[in-house]
């Protein structure tokens, strides 16, 4: 796996499947549930950390495959698998402002919704109207309205895995296409000057407790620059944890475990991973007992 997640880590998945469509997808929603293998849905890998002992069943990739991007007035539907990159830059051609947050967000679609992500004070519960979802208890496929999303900080009611995303629809603002590129490059260099964006990593490692910030307890707690094997806190932006080569979730889970320590030891606040953290620590082959 991680030759299929931005933090570069990750064990082997038994199965590794890319549908083609949505057809080929909810085809293999069913074949696995038929058959009893368990599986996870991957978009773009971007803040995911799979553990070294890799993925027992099935990931199924939503790649571009399962893209595209469709507009109609000032709204814009994208497949699942589109990247949120490729959505902003869509919204900014059509002079459409609301989405310049998402310009240098590195995942899907799919996954920018299941994770309501966010930056620069936005968030997609801030544009999104309606998603395309698919049910495999109903075996059918619906909309589903903001309402039923539960859209909060890094968190959504398709986190409890029971509805996969196919597209995502969002209402923007009609503006001026040379406004909004301003506003993304503007953002853009802002990103750039202070993240580590030239480093492998899942983005803004910890979430942010209420009225704090993660990378300003962890600098305060004097663990920026903490290193364990190949996993560090970056010396550009304590909130994230880079790979600076060859590094191993073991090495990454050290590292976040010796951070939400020293932080709850100066600060009282236990930081959450923000990653989705899966897999198993361990790989058995048949060989082992």
């Amino acid at each position: 796996m991680s030759a299929h997640t931005t933090f570069k880590v990750g064990g082997p998945a038994d199965l590794f499947l890319t549908p083609e469509s949505e057809e080929a997808l909810i085809a293999a929603v069913h074949l696995l549930g038929a058959e009893g293998i368990p599986f996870f849905v991957l978009g773009n890998g971007s803040n995911v950390l799979v553990r070294d002992g890799g993925i027992r069943g099935a990931v199924l990739c939503v790649g571009q495959a399962l893209g595209g991007i469709r507009t109609e007035g000032s709204e814009i539907t994208a497949g699942a698998g589109e990247l949120l990159v490729s959505l902003s830059h869509a919204a900014a051609k059509a002079g459409l402002t609301g989405l310049e947050f998402a310009s240098g967000i590195p995942g899907s679609v799919g996954g920018a919704l299941y994770m309501n992500a966010g930056a620069y004070d936005g968030e997609m519960r801030d544009v999104v109207i309606s998603a395309r979802v698919y049910d495999p208890a109903a075996q059918a496929v619906r909309q589903v309205q903001p309402e039923e999303m539960a859209l909060g900080y890094r968190s959504s009611r398709f986190q409890a895995g029971d509805l996969l995303i196919l597209s995502v629809t969002v209402r923007l603002t009609p503006g001026s296409e040379e406004q909004i590129r301003e506003k993304m490059r503007q953002l853009m260099e802002k990103r750039n000057a202070k993240q580590p964006v030239n480093m492998a990593s899942a983005g803004s490692f910890f979430k942010r407790p209420p009225g704090q910030y993660a990378g300003a307890l962890i600098e305060q707690a004097g663990m920026k620059g903490y290193r364990v094997g190949g996993a560090m806190v970056s010396d550009k932006h304590a909130g994230f944890v880079v790979n600076t080569g060859g590094a191993t979730a073991a090495d990454v889970l050290a590292v976040m475990q010796a951070v939400q320590e020293r932080v709850r030891e100066t600060s009282g606040h236990w930081l959450m991973p923000e990653p989705a953290i899966i897999g198993e620590d361990h790989f058995a082959d048949g060989n082992e007992n």
